[in-house]
């Protein structure tokens, strides 16, 4: 099994080395090389509505899983505690349902931030508005 490490950097390197997941916490997001050895660049974004990172004993967890499925490599795994943990094939109706569904979980959360966000600004409105009178 294929382990990883972490390496904490601002910005993300140019050229990255294997075994390395680089992570930018000020940018909110990781790289690294893909797992399978093919030395595709893996970019992942890093926040609720995307991947997230854990860190334990320099061990980096990244979740959801990595699909690449734009290379020709296709590769398919998890980062888990400082591990390559392959995972299955998927087809190309497995890969647009999961696209599908990440793209529904990225407008939820961003709708439930507009919902809050419009609470508030109705809420400052409200107060404005007794005290101005």
């Amino acid at each position: 099994m294929k382990t990883v490490v972490v390496g904490h950097v601002n910005y993300l390197p140019q050229e990255l080395s294997q075994g390395i997941l680089y992570v930018s916490k000020e940018y909110s997001v990781a790289g690294h090389l893909c797992a399978c050895g093919c030395g595709a660049k893996v970019i992942t974004p890093l926040g609720p509505a995307e991947w997230t990172y854990s860190e334990q004993n320099g061990r980096p967890t990244l979740y959801p899983s990595i699909g690449n499925w734009q290379m020709t490599c296709r590769s398919h795994y998890f980062i888990a505690n400082g591990q390559i943990q392959w995972a299955s094939e998927w087809s190309d109706a497995q890969i647009a349902a999961g696209r599908s569904a990440e793209e529904q979980r990225r407008q939820a959360y961003y709708q439930s931030r507009d919902h809050k966000r419009g609470f508030w600004r109705w809420l400052w409105n409200l107060v404005s508005k007794l005290f101005s009178a």
